[in-house]
């Protein structure tokens, strides 16, 4: 299984528009983020989790010529507003299949109804094939079994996913212990660390630290990080073993 971060920046991404912030205007590559999202591919299967608005952006940067699935993990523009960007894809293989809460499917509706809704179907427009998807039934992709993590985001649940011996949780705030037991004996956990200070919906990077500890992956990956968090060198030399920032572009094998 290949994971690719397609980018691992929070919702304004980095740079930020107009910021004179020294993280923003770092010469690292490390430190520049489009809005979180990840190619994981195995055998023939591709899938994305979450379709942001750098959607065509990332794929140009990593072109596959068949996508299997998008997995979303909730409604949040930057996770869903690069939708109508499947076009491409649509255009050679027909309906994309789409996973999601109940809730996420009814907003993607209410939102791009010109995509979702078969009545009002803009001709042109990409279609999508609609799974409705329930925290505790897991479900196949190629024959790839997926198993949804729920979690919260401040109030708003939220669906993590395992894949085999990997997990990606983003947009995390707190996690129930019988969700936690879906994520024994992972290879590769990614979590959401957002910035060193408290935020009300995200965990900081105390907080994603103590979170990957008790999971207990061989392997942490952070990714959804704002210009908050500091230069990705400074940061990387500072982490416990086996605790990484991710980085645009990063590809890992499992």
């Amino acid at each position: 299984m290949k994971i690719t971060f397609l980018g691992t920046g929070t919702s304004q991404g980095i740079p930020i528009i107009g910021s004179d912030h020294p993280v923003c205007q770092s010469d690292d590559p490390r430190d520049k983020r489009l809005r979180s999202s990840v190619l994981v591919q195995w055998n023939e299967g591709a899938i994305v989790i979450d379709c942001g608005p750098d959607f065509r952006q990332q794929m140009l940067q990593h072109p596959i010529s068949n996508l299997d699935a998008i997995l979303f993990t909730h409604e949040h523009a930057d996770h869903t507003a690069g939708i109508d960007d499947i076009r491409p894809f649509f255009f050679r293989q027909g309906d994309i299949p789409i996973y999601g809460l109940p809730r996420v499917i009814d907003n993607l509706t209410q939102r791009f109804g010109y995509i979702l809704n078969s009545a009002n179907k803009y001709p042109g427009a990409p279609a999508v094939d609609i799974h409705r998807v329930e925290p505790n039934q897991p479900f196949a992709v190629c024959e790839q079994l997926i198993v949804p993590v729920l979690v919260q985001h401040n109030r708003v649940e939220v669906l993590g996913y395992r894949i085999e011996s990997f997990a990606y949780l983003t947009d995390i705030k707190t996690i129930s212990d019988d969700e936690i037991r879906k994520l024994n004996d992972l290879d590769v956990l990614v979590l959401n660390a957002l910035r060193v200070e408290p935020h009300h919906s995200h965990l900081n990077l105390e907080e994603a630290i103590q979170l990957a500890q008790k999971i207990g992956a061989k392997t942490t990956y952070f990714t959804h990080i704002s210009h908050h968090l500091g230069f990705y060198v400074e940061v990387e030399q500072n982490l416990p073993k086996n605790v990484h920032l991710a980085y645009d572009n990063l590809t890992i094998t499992i």
